[in-house]
């Protein structure tokens, strides 16, 4: 079975190699890495053609502008050959070496999907700070049982840590319309197509992946927190929306008073 991972970059020669060390390093041969850049004015590329040549895994580099990041995810999507796929950005990282080839164990598991075939393998993910040192787990945490309606209560999982597979998650692009939670509805649509397709949600139980705390969502936060709402809106009705919101709202002050 070949794992597609995509990574994403635009002038990230700072947080790169960290990214490319943990998948140089994967127990399981058979990955192909995309690295789709927005032509870096950095060393961004010539960081990743100095992994390419040392590699041992299928490393395919493109490099052209793109109109922003989701419209290089989906760039990904289209090239992946991979049976399943992952997105891993630039400084985000696999959480140890056999993290692939624990994820190619879990799609062959026909107690655990009672016969039917895996559309999605799932895990937690750990949050580091710019060096990479682990800082705690994702205060979301994965769900025994994944479904799309798991994320009324928020992203429980982290796209780093969601392996899909590519011939679904082709058939259904990032919403350009939204700039800096396009992951979140991605996610959801994904998962309402595996129940359609009476495909399996497989939890793995473990930690796959590391990611770096502030990232784009952390950096627009309040623009973040409006396209959210609205996902939200769009897939579960104004009502439960609301209700939700108000529930979080009431948990962080709830959270604020304990520590105080």
């Amino acid at each position: 079975m070949k794992v597609s991972i995509i990574t994403i970059t635009y002038n990230a020669a700072r947080t790169l190699q960290r990214t490319l060390d943990s998948v140089v390093c994967q127990t399981y041969a058979d990955i192909e890495h995309l690295i789709i850049d927005g032509a870096s004015k950095d060393d961004t590329v010539a960081i990743a053609e100095r992994y390419q040549q040392k590699s041992r895994h299928e490393v395919v580099i493109q490099s052209e502008p793109d109109h922003g990041l989701y419209d290089a995810m989906n760039k990904g999507l289209q090239k992946a050959t991979g049976d399943y796929l992952v997105f891993l950005n630039a400084g985000d990282t696999l959480y140890a070496p056999d993290t692939i080839e624990t994820v190619a164990k879990h799609t062959e598991l026909p107690s655990r999907t009672e016969g039917k075939g895996v559309g999605c393998i799932y895990g937690d993910t750990a949050i580091t700070d710019a060096e990479g040192n682990f800082l705690h787990l994702r205060t979301h945490r994965p769900p025994e049982q994944l479904t799309w309606k798991s994320f009324k209560q928020g992203m429980l999982v982290c796209h780093q840590a969601f392996y899909v597979l590519t011939s679904l998650a082709r058939q259904i692009p990032y919403d350009l319309q939204y700039r800096h939670s396009a992951d979140v509805d991605w996610c959801i649509r994904v998962m309402k197509d595996v129940e359609r397709q009476q495909l399996a949600l497989v939890n793995t139980h473990t930690i796959l992946a590391n990611f770096e705390e502030g990232g784009d969502t952390t950096q627009h936060h309040r623009d973040s927190l409006k396209e959210r709402f609205k996902i939200m809106m769009h897939h579960y009705g104004l009502v439960q929306t609301v209700v939700m919101h108000a529930w979080f709202v009431i948990r962080q002050l709830l959270r604020a008073g304990t520590q105080a």
